[in-house]
């Protein structure tokens, strides 16, 4: 028994997880920066040194090298997020971030490179602090807008690069948390 011709080796993280560089090329805070423990602790009101997601693996700074090991592994997709805040730093902003575009047109032509197809998960617990803090999150009718806005950016700017996309990681996960 094999694998199919066209079966999608690979792996995946989330930008989140993996990326480091909360505070570096313009990239504003996510949820995730004031979230050290996880969703079963409340956030903290600034990023602190016990969140090991701030620093990460550092992917930011060494994808190459995570790249290229992949492509050793024989992966023949990568299935990673883009940093919303990454991209809009307040999640409202009028113009896109361009270094952050440019980390993520990098990072799409080292997997071309390799021949790893980019999957991209377009939003995976990566919601901008200010639309947590400052709209309610996702209570609040007007994310849709701002998540309307971030997907056609970040459609716009690789449709010739990520030929995959989810839209929401794990969305009926908030079931599980609900006490």
């Amino acid at each position: 028994m094999a694998f199919p011709k066209d079966f999608l080796w690979g792996g995946a993280v989330a930008a989140n997880q993996v990326e480091g560089a909360y505070n570096e090329d313009g990239k504003g805070l996510d949820i995730r920066d004031v979230m050290p423990h996880g969703i079963k602790s409340a956030p903290t009101e600034e990023p602190t040194p016990d969140n090991l997601t701030l620093k990460a693996i550092d992917f930011y700074h060494r994808y190459k090298e995570d790249i290229k090991l992949f492509a050793e592994m024989g992966f023949k997709v990568f299935r990673t997020s883009i940093a919303w805040s990454r991209i809009y730093p307040n999640g409202d902003d009028e113009q896109p971030n361009e270094a952050g575009l440019k980390f993520y047109d990098d990072l799409f032509d080292e997997c071309l490179k390799y021949g790893i197809q980019p999957l991209v998960t377009i939003s995976h617990y990566e919601t901008p602090l200010h639309l947590a803090r400052d709209y309610d999150g996702w209570v609040n009718r007007k994310l849709i807008g701002f998540y309307e806005k971030f997907a056609r950016t970040i459609f716009d700017r690789y449709r010739d690069k990520v030929k995959l996309w989810l839209t929401f990681n794990e969305i009926n996960s908030v079931l599980h948390s609900i006490r």
